[in-house]
């Protein structure tokens, strides 16, 4: 009687769970609806838009049609007039290239694309942060374009081994993760901090008031000891880095 009371109650829980999750695919698929007749009728040019991309805009407005339909429209305007061309080519960047910085390759076991990039081969540009903006938009193009309809977002490992004052470009920063929560809503999966030293979370502590409350639950700072299995709990060794203990080689984003 006592096991079949509690199979009875995980039927119950299983049942409940998938009635949630349907009642939340239609709510999601209603709004979505809402927010692709809204943007529509402001700007013609969304309607080539499929609605996974808009329901990543609700999504990171809470289901909010109305500040994801905001949020939404600043993205198309930004894009035309940041990406007139719709891409960003390597020639445009190419002093940002040339630092061999950013890697993307692999997936982990959700089947997250992975991209891995290294803070002390960043310095700043001085004369114009441009570059690096068009630089951040040509990596999560080429990342996003990794990604499949079941897995939309992507993971990250930000790597600081050896990162100094040299590298500390809070401004480049800030533009990055603006540009990230901005326009590329709902991609990031995961961000693993590595190899942090201690001198950098001075600029952290600058930049984390602008992380959104959403992004900040996904940010993992790894002990230097506990990396390659801190790691492997998310990726299998054959799509791990082979300078973090598995055996995947790096090869340069192009």
């Amino acid at each position: 009687m006592t096991k079949t009371r509690e199979m009875d109650t995980t039927d119950d829980a299983h049942q409940a769970q998938q009635h949630k999750a349907t009642s939340k695919g239609m709510v999601e698929q209603t709004k979505t609806s809402l927010l692709r007749a809204a943007v529509e009728r402001q700007d013609p040019s969304s309607k080539g838009v499929d609605d996974s991309t808009l329901r990543r805009f609700l999504r990171a407005r809470d289901l909010d049609v109305q500040r994801a339909s905001a949020m939404f429209l600043k993205y198309l305007k930004w894009r035309r007039e940041f990406v007139p061309n719709g891409s960003i080519s390597p020639s445009e960047v190419s002093n940002e290239i040339a630092q061999n910085k950013v890697f993307v390759q692999g997936t982990d076991k959700k089947g997250r694309p992975i991209m891995v990039a290294f803070g002390s081969r960043h310095y700043q540009n001085k004369e114009s942060s441009e570059e690096l903006k068009r630089f951040v938009v040509y990596v999560l193009d080429k990342i996003c374009a990794r990604t499949s309809p079941e897995q939309e977002k992507f993971v990250v490992l930000a790597d600081l081994q050896g990162w100094g004052y040299a590298n500390s470009d809070v401004r480049g920063c800030l533009a990055a993760l603006a540009i990230l929560q901005d326009y590329y809503p709902e991609r990031l999966g995961k961000l693993f901090i590595v190899n942090a030293p201690y001198i950098f979370m001075a600029v952290w502590k600058i930049i984390y008031p602008f992380i959104d409350n959403n992004t900040k639950k996904k940010i993992v700072f790894v002990e230097n000891k506990k990396l390659k299995s801190t790691l492997l709990e998310d990726i299998d060794e054959s799509l791990t880095p082979d300078i973090y203990g598995g055996r995947l080689p790096l090869v340069p984003v192009l």
